[in-house]
This record gives structure tokens, C-alpha cells and sequence, in this order.
């Protein structure tokens, strides 16, 4: 019997933009389905059938990151990738405060928005349960099952993807980590090198924000990537 074909919810109100994204998913063997507001992409969206949500920031109702965050609390493991027409960091970082796993850019490419939904649908297949061992990041204990950093009695709450970037981090301690190698080792993205994108600059900031007084541990290695400060 062969596996059902991954469901994909597109939230989006532009008529024209809904109907070509729904047309290259299904070209590309998705069961894809979509809603133009934001509270017909709660309801659907909280159906456990759902694998991935492509959701647009501007929204009529209730806002794409209102629907973001409300769909986090209740399905924390289920892959959001924002559309956004406004790019800044800003803009960006806020998005992934509320939820988001990852985002696009409008405009963007087809190519670029496949890339970034194969990548998420892998990374949620591939991981299972499977839960690392607590590691050492600086002063921080990283504890990856709660997805937590304790420093000095006080603790951090960490997306998983942050949890797996600090892994990586911790792993090559002193050494340069691409921008290429972190798309390909924690965001499961293949091809990674044909791949432009802000996403890993956008991670680092808001990892770092988090990390408060420590946060210059990830230093930036202009034109090859980050390391983590041994």
C-alpha cells in the first residue's frame, strides 16, 4: 500500500498566490488544501492529518502570527513555515518568537519555497523521538528534552531548532560552522550551497538575544560562517 502524500494547509489571502502555490505543491505530489483568513487556518490547522502549514503574516481576522502562535501551543511539533512581505529582521525575528520553524520572503522563488518545505517534512520524519544528551554550551547547561539552558540558577527556553544549532555548536567548539553546514545539519536541507537565504542570520539573532550576557559565545566569522568561542 503506498505511504499517503504529505498534507500541506496554505493560509492565504491573495486569490492569485493561494491558487499558484496550491497548484506547484500538487504538481509536486502534496495533498494540498487552502484557506484565505486566518481563523479558517486555526481550525483546519489543529487537524492532527495536517504535516506542514504554509502561513502568510498578513491576514484578514486574526493575523498569521496570531494564528502561528495559537497553532504552537496546541501542536507543538507540527512544521510552520511563515510568508512574509516584510523581510527585516525585525519582522523576521518576530515571527519566530511567535512559533514559526521558517520563513519566505515574498517574493521568492519556487525552488527556494520547495527546498524549505521538503527540508522541514524531513527533519520532522527523520527525528522520531530520538532526544540528545544534555550537553555544555559556556556557562549554559543545554538540556534538550525540556528544551531548556540553566545558567547561574536561571533558565532559557529554547526552540528545538535552537537546541540542535547549540548541539552543533558544541560539538565543533572552536571551529568555523558554515552557513551551508548549519542549513544542511540542523534545518535537514539538501543541496543546501544552491540555496540563498537570511533564515540561519535570522536564528543566530534571536538565539543570541536569548543567550543575553553570554551571547557573544557565537561569534561571526565574516564570510565563512560562526563559531563557537572555545
Amino acid at each position: 500500500m503506498p505511504a499517503a502524500k504529505p498534507r500541506i494547509l496554505v493560509v492565504e489571502d491573495e486569490p492569485a498566490i493561494l491558487a499558484g502555490l496550491l497548484d506547484v505543491l500538487r504538481m509536486r505530489d502534496y495533498d494540498a488544501t487552502g484557506v484565505d483568513d486566518g481563523e479558517s487556518g486555526l481550525e483546519q490547522g489543529r487537524d492532527p492529518s495536517v504535516d506542514l502549514v504554509l502561513l502568510d503574516v498578513m491576514l484578514p481576522g486574526i493575523s498569521g502570527l496570531e494564528v502561528c502562535e495559537g497553532l504552537r501551543r496546541e501542536r507543538p511539533n507540527l512544521p510552520i513555515l511563515m510568508l512574509t512581505a516584510r523581510g527585516s529582521e525585525d519582522d523576521v525575528l518576530q515571527g519566530f518568537q511567535h512559533g514559526a520553524d521558517d520563513y519566505v520572503t515574498k517574493p521568492f522563488s519556487l525552488a527556494e519555497l520547495i527546498a524549505r518545505v521538503e527540508a522541514l517534512l524531513r527533519r520532522r520524519v527523520s527525528r522520531g523521538d530520538a532526544v540528545l544528551a544534555p550537553f555544555e554550551v559556556g556557562p549554559f547547561a543545554v538540556d534538550p528534552e525540556r528544551m531548556r539552558a540553566c545558567a547561574d540558577g536561571e533558565e532559557v527556553e529554547l526552540t528545538r531548532r535552537e537546541v540542535d544549532m547549540l548541539a552543533l555548536f558544541s560539538r565543533e567548539s572552536g571551529r568555523i560552522v558554515s552557513r551551508r553546514a548549519l542549513l544542511h545539519e540542523v534545518w535537514g536541507m539538501e543541496g543546501a550551497e544552491r540555496v540563498e537565504t537570511r533564515t540561519v542570520d535570522m536564528h543566530i539573532a534571536k538565539l543570541r538575544k536569548k543567550l543575553g550576557s553570554a551571547r557573544n559565545l557565537i561569534e561571526t566569522i565574516r564570510g565563512e560562517g560562526y563559531r563557537l568561542v572555545a
